[in-house]
Protein backbone atom coordinates (compact mmCIF):
# COMPACT_ATOMS: atom_id res chain seq x y z
CA UNK A 1 0.00 0.00 0.00
CA UNK A 2 1.44 3.21 -0.83
CA UNK A 3 0.86 6.70 0.84
CA UNK A 4 -1.92 8.69 -1.14
CA UNK A 5 -1.37 12.39 -2.12
CA UNK A 6 -3.18 14.61 -0.22
CA UNK A 7 -3.83 17.92 -1.35
CA UNK A 8 -3.40 21.12 -0.37
CA UNK A 9 -6.50 21.20 2.77
CA UNK A 10 -5.72 24.01 4.15
CA UNK A 11 -6.50 26.16 1.04
CA UNK A 12 -9.61 23.84 0.44
CA UNK A 13 -10.78 23.93 4.10
CA UNK A 14 -11.02 27.77 4.09
CA UNK A 15 -13.19 27.49 0.59
CA UNK A 16 -15.40 24.65 1.83
CA UNK A 17 -16.12 26.51 5.03
CA UNK A 18 -17.13 29.63 2.91
CA UNK A 19 -20.48 27.33 1.71
CA UNK A 20 -18.11 25.51 -1.39
CA UNK A 21 -19.27 22.15 -2.05
CA UNK A 22 -17.14 21.74 -4.91
CA UNK A 23 -13.90 22.39 -2.46
CA UNK A 24 -15.83 20.23 -0.44
CA UNK A 25 -16.31 17.20 -2.50
CA UNK A 26 -12.60 17.61 -2.93
CA UNK A 27 -11.85 17.18 0.41
CA UNK A 28 -14.41 14.53 0.27
CA UNK A 29 -12.59 12.65 -2.42
CA UNK A 30 -9.06 13.53 -0.71
CA UNK A 31 -9.89 11.48 2.71
CA UNK A 32 -12.45 9.31 1.95
CA UNK A 33 -10.51 6.03 1.73
CA UNK A 34 -8.22 6.48 4.23
CA UNK A 35 -11.38 7.17 6.78
CA UNK A 36 -13.27 4.15 5.68
CA UNK A 37 -10.55 2.13 6.03
CA UNK A 38 -9.74 3.63 9.58
CA UNK A 39 -13.49 3.25 10.13
CA UNK A 40 -13.63 -0.26 8.34
CA UNK A 41 -11.17 -2.19 10.61
CA UNK A 42 -13.24 -1.12 13.25
CA UNK A 43 -16.98 -2.15 12.53
CA UNK A 44 -18.71 -3.96 9.94
CA UNK A 45 -18.28 -2.90 6.21
CA UNK A 46 -21.84 -2.37 6.05
CA UNK A 47 -21.64 -0.11 9.13
CA UNK A 48 -18.08 0.96 8.09
CA UNK A 49 -20.24 2.22 4.48
CA UNK A 50 -23.00 4.23 6.46
CA UNK A 51 -20.63 5.50 9.49
CA UNK A 52 -18.09 7.02 6.72
CA UNK A 53 -21.21 8.92 5.14
CA UNK A 54 -21.95 10.11 9.09
CA UNK A 55 -18.16 11.36 9.42
CA UNK A 56 -18.38 13.41 6.01
CA UNK A 57 -21.77 15.01 6.86
CA UNK A 58 -20.77 15.94 10.11
CA UNK A 59 -17.31 17.41 9.31
CA UNK A 60 -19.85 19.37 6.71
CA UNK A 61 -22.35 20.77 9.46
CA UNK A 62 -19.45 21.41 11.52
CA UNK A 63 -16.72 23.02 9.29
CA UNK A 64 -16.84 26.60 10.92
CA UNK A 65 -15.94 25.13 13.82
CA UNK A 66 -12.55 23.56 13.12
CA UNK A 67 -9.71 26.09 14.21
CA UNK A 68 -6.96 25.56 11.32
CA UNK A 69 -4.07 26.13 13.83
CA UNK A 70 -5.03 23.91 16.43
CA UNK A 71 -5.07 20.03 14.56
CA UNK A 72 -4.55 19.15 11.36
CA UNK A 73 -7.75 19.27 9.26
CA UNK A 74 -7.53 15.06 8.57
CA UNK A 75 -6.47 14.69 11.92
CA UNK A 76 -10.03 16.32 13.09
CA UNK A 77 -11.84 14.27 10.33
CA UNK A 78 -10.05 11.51 11.77
CA UNK A 79 -11.21 12.37 15.51
CA UNK A 80 -15.01 12.79 14.11
CA UNK A 81 -14.76 9.32 12.47
CA UNK A 82 -13.99 7.67 15.57
CA UNK A 83 -16.01 9.70 18.02
CA UNK A 84 -18.69 8.20 15.70
CA UNK A 85 -17.06 4.44 16.17
CA UNK A 86 -17.43 4.79 20.13
CA UNK A 87 -20.91 6.19 19.21
CA UNK A 88 -22.01 3.11 17.39
CA UNK A 89 -20.36 0.59 20.30
CA UNK A 90 -21.89 2.43 23.01
CA UNK A 91 -25.52 1.55 20.96
CA UNK A 92 -24.61 -1.87 19.55
CA UNK A 93 -23.14 -5.21 21.18
CA UNK A 94 -19.97 -5.66 18.64
CA UNK A 95 -20.66 -8.64 16.21
CA UNK A 96 -17.79 -11.14 15.78
CA UNK A 97 -18.87 -12.93 12.81
CA UNK A 98 -17.38 -13.64 10.11
CA UNK A 99 -17.43 -11.86 7.14
CA UNK A 100 -16.54 -13.14 3.46
CA UNK A 101 -16.40 -10.07 1.79
CA UNK A 102 -13.26 -8.74 3.07
CA UNK A 103 -10.94 -6.98 0.54
CA UNK A 104 -10.72 -8.85 -2.95
CA UNK A 105 -7.30 -10.50 -3.43
CA UNK A 106 -5.33 -9.78 -6.30
CA UNK A 107 -6.51 -11.28 -9.75
CA UNK A 108 -2.94 -12.49 -10.69
CA UNK A 109 -3.03 -14.75 -7.28
CA UNK A 110 -3.19 -18.76 -7.88
CA UNK A 111 -6.70 -19.84 -6.59
CA UNK A 112 -4.77 -21.33 -3.34
CA UNK A 113 -2.94 -18.41 -2.85
CA UNK A 114 -5.94 -16.66 -3.21
CA UNK A 115 -7.87 -18.09 -0.43
CA UNK A 116 -4.67 -17.61 2.09
CA UNK A 117 -4.86 -14.40 1.42
CA UNK A 118 -8.40 -13.54 1.84
CA UNK A 119 -8.49 -15.94 5.49
CA UNK A 120 -5.12 -13.85 7.06
CA UNK A 121 -7.55 -10.78 5.91
CA UNK A 122 -10.06 -11.99 7.72
CA UNK A 123 -8.03 -13.55 10.85
CA UNK A 124 -6.45 -10.02 10.87
CA UNK A 125 -9.53 -8.23 10.95
CA UNK A 126 -11.21 -10.23 13.87
CA UNK A 127 -7.77 -10.22 15.85
CA UNK A 128 -7.38 -6.45 15.51
CA UNK A 129 -11.19 -5.96 16.85
CA UNK A 130 -9.98 -8.21 20.13
CA UNK A 131 -7.54 -5.64 20.85
CA UNK A 132 -8.15 -2.60 23.41
CA UNK A 133 -9.57 0.35 21.48
CA UNK A 134 -6.54 2.55 21.69
CA UNK A 135 -4.38 -0.34 20.52
CA UNK A 136 -6.78 -0.90 17.38
CA UNK A 137 -7.05 2.57 16.64
CA UNK A 138 -2.80 3.28 16.52
CA UNK A 139 -2.26 -0.24 14.84
CA UNK A 140 -5.55 1.19 11.95
CA UNK A 141 -3.99 4.71 12.00
CA UNK A 142 -0.23 3.67 11.78
CA UNK A 143 -0.69 0.55 9.64
CA UNK A 144 -3.56 0.72 7.57
CA UNK A 145 -4.24 4.58 6.81
CA UNK A 146 -0.43 4.79 7.30
CA UNK A 147 -0.22 8.29 9.24
CA UNK A 148 3.14 9.19 11.01
CA UNK A 149 3.01 9.26 14.60
CA UNK A 150 3.21 13.07 14.80
CA UNK A 151 -0.37 13.15 13.00
CA UNK A 152 -1.38 9.82 15.25
CA UNK A 153 -0.51 12.00 18.52
CA UNK A 154 -2.90 14.58 17.35
CA UNK A 155 -5.88 12.60 16.43
CA UNK A 156 -5.78 11.12 19.80
CA UNK A 157 -4.88 13.65 21.85
CA UNK A 158 -1.71 11.98 23.36
CA UNK A 159 2.15 12.23 22.77
CA UNK A 160 4.04 11.08 20.44
CA UNK A 161 5.95 8.94 22.84
CA UNK A 162 2.83 7.98 24.03
CA UNK A 163 1.99 6.49 20.82
CA UNK A 164 5.13 4.54 20.46
CA UNK A 165 4.56 3.12 23.49
CA UNK A 166 0.90 2.35 22.29
CA UNK A 167 2.20 1.04 19.28
CA UNK A 168 4.51 -1.20 20.82
CA UNK A 169 2.42 -2.70 22.99
CA UNK A 170 -0.18 -3.05 20.22
CA UNK A 171 1.62 -5.19 18.19
CA UNK A 172 3.04 -7.05 21.01
CA UNK A 173 -0.33 -7.89 22.07
CA UNK A 174 -1.41 -8.43 18.04
CA UNK A 175 1.80 -11.00 17.71
CA UNK A 176 0.82 -12.63 20.68
CA UNK A 177 -2.73 -13.02 19.69
CA UNK A 178 -2.17 -14.13 16.02
CA UNK A 179 0.89 -16.37 17.56
CA UNK A 180 -1.93 -18.15 19.67
CA UNK A 181 -4.62 -18.07 16.59
CA UNK A 182 -1.66 -20.08 14.66
CA UNK A 183 -1.95 -22.91 17.04
CA UNK A 184 -5.81 -23.13 16.46
CA UNK A 185 -5.49 -23.82 12.69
Amino acid sequence: MTKEKIPDLKALVEKAKKGDTVAFGQIYDALVKPVYRYIYYRVDPQIAEDLTEETFLKTWQNLKKYKKGKTPFSSWVFKIAHNLVCDYYRKHQPVSEINENLIDPQEHLSPKRRINVKFNQIKLRQTIKKLPDSYQQVIILKYINELDNADIAKTIGKSEGAVRVLQFRALQQLRSLLGEKQEDF
